[in-house]
């Protein structure tokens, strides 16, 4: 019994962590879409290589 509470505590950590990191990376998400709407970038579509890193897709 005392390995399954053992267990127990261990998935109830991992799943604490997970929780955390998501909401960690839906905050660096929320921070860069509202820096991009501040500065008036529309660049949603990124890169398009590494030779062209000054540009980005035509529409």
């Amino acid at each position: 019994m005392f390995a399954y509470e053992l267990h127990r505590l261990h998935h109830a950590e991992l799943v604490r962590e997970a929780a955390a990191q998501r909401l960690s990376r839906q905050a660096v998400k929320a921070r860069r879409a509202a820096k991009a709407a501040r500065s008036g970038d529309h660049d949603s579509e990124g890169r398009v290589g590494a030779e062209r890193g000054r540009f980005v897709r035509a529409a």
